[in-house]
């Protein structure tokens, strides 16, 4: 059975989930919708074709394969300035790290921080175990570099509000 259904048959709303936007996207999700045309400029300027159409033709961003490199290039493509021209963060979400990650297990792991150019991921020596993974929310940029590589699917973004942690 869909458990959004037993939710509808209770009366309770399922949580939406806003699927990731391009980055420089215009906060809050309704500002970039109202504005995003769905042209296709955007996914098309993409040089590593992380964006695709995604629910009723938004542009999305998938990490599947590598992260973004923060070129411009889409928001360069937007004529509607659903990609905001002005701001300087280009992603809201964070790096959140999951506890069946490899190093948190015991096992040497490094893969993450080894994809990671603003080294917000670091690892620590530990006296007689395996490097410890240190997060320094600061310093990521929500590029999703990390995410691909991470063997175990450990490694995730999350919105700000919804409390990006380290493992």
């Amino acid at each position: 059975m869909d458990p959004s259904r037993r939710l509808f048959l209770r009366g309770a709303q399922p949580a939406v989930v806003t699927p990731p936007r391009p980055p420089w996207a215009l906060r809050p999700e309704r500002a970039f919708t109202e504005r995003c045309t769905r042209c296709g400029d955007c996914v098309r300027a993409c040089p590593h074709a992380l964006l695709s159409a995604g629910d009723g033709g938004y542009p999305q961003i998938a990490f599947t394969r590598q992260g973004c490199t923060l070129c411009g290039d889409c928001r360069r493509a937007c004529p509607s300035g659903a990609l905001d021209p002005q701001a300087t963060d280009a992603f809201t979400a964070r790096v959140s790290v999951a506890r069946h990650c490899l190093a948190e297990r015991g096992v040497e792991c490094r893969v993450c921080a080894e994809a990671c150019d603003a080294r917000a991921l670091r690892f620590r020596p530990q006296p007689g175990g395996v490097w410890r993974l240190q997060v320094d929310l600061g310093a990521c940029t929500g590029c999703g570099a990390c995410v691909a590589p991470c063997p175990v699917g450990a490694i995730t973004l999350r919105e700000r509000s919804q409390g990006a942690v380290a493992g």
